[in-house]
């Protein structure tokens, strides 16, 4: 009989338990989300011309020579499938691909690129760039959309993002942000 007042107890407690933790909890921390930081909750979207056309999170793929262009991805920027290769520094694929890379973008760009835009970040998502970053494409950009550089350069200043709080971080470009207005500019 004790036996099966145990499992009846243990069988209660599990039924408990996944209610609680299962459900409400997740219910719970779902609804204060909702109510406190909205957009923070539903991905951080941003929208452009009434439509969603990405999130400040999960950096994108820009190919073309009119827009700035971020880190690379080893995933192509599939957010289900966030992480890098992990390849040390002495991998020699590794090496290859960075040797590749900063040819292209110093032939492209006319002078060698900054580490960010040669190297993925830890989830290979990576939204943003340094401002060294941005500055080194500020003059093609500004060649293949007949702007002065000194437009694009200011820019690139109003979207930079400072350190938090002054101490954490480093100063850093959201490269969609940006990208979006730059579009805005006629």
């Amino acid at each position: 009989m004790s036996m099966l007042k145990e499992t009846t107890t243990a069988l209660r407690m599990s039924l408990f338990l996944i209610l609680v933790c299962g459900l409400g909890y997740p219910l719970l921390t779902t609804g204060i989300a909702q109510t406190v930081f909205p957009a923070q909750a539903n991905g951080s979207l941003i929208q452009a011309q009434g439509q969603t056309v990405g999130s400040r999170l999960i950096g994108q793929n820009f190919t073309s020579d009119r827009y700035f262009q971020g880190r690379i991805s080893s995933l192509t920027y599939k957010a289900e499938a966030s992480g890098n290769p992990n390849y040390g520094p002495t991998n020699q694929a590794y090496l290859d691909r960075v040797r590749t890379d900063v040819a292209r973008l110093t032939q492209r760009d006319g002078t060698p690129p900054p580490i960010d835009l040669v190297t993925n970040s830890g989830s290979g998502l990576d939204p943003h760039i340094t401002p060294a970053g941005a500055r080194v494409q500020v003059p093609r950009i500004a060649r293949t959309r007949g702007l002065e550089p000194s437009r694009v350069q200011q820019l690139v200043e109003q979207n930079t993002t400072d350190r938090t709080l002054g101490i954490f971080g480093e100063p850093h470009i959201n490269v969609l942000a940006l990208n979006l207005a730059l579009d805005q500019l006629r």
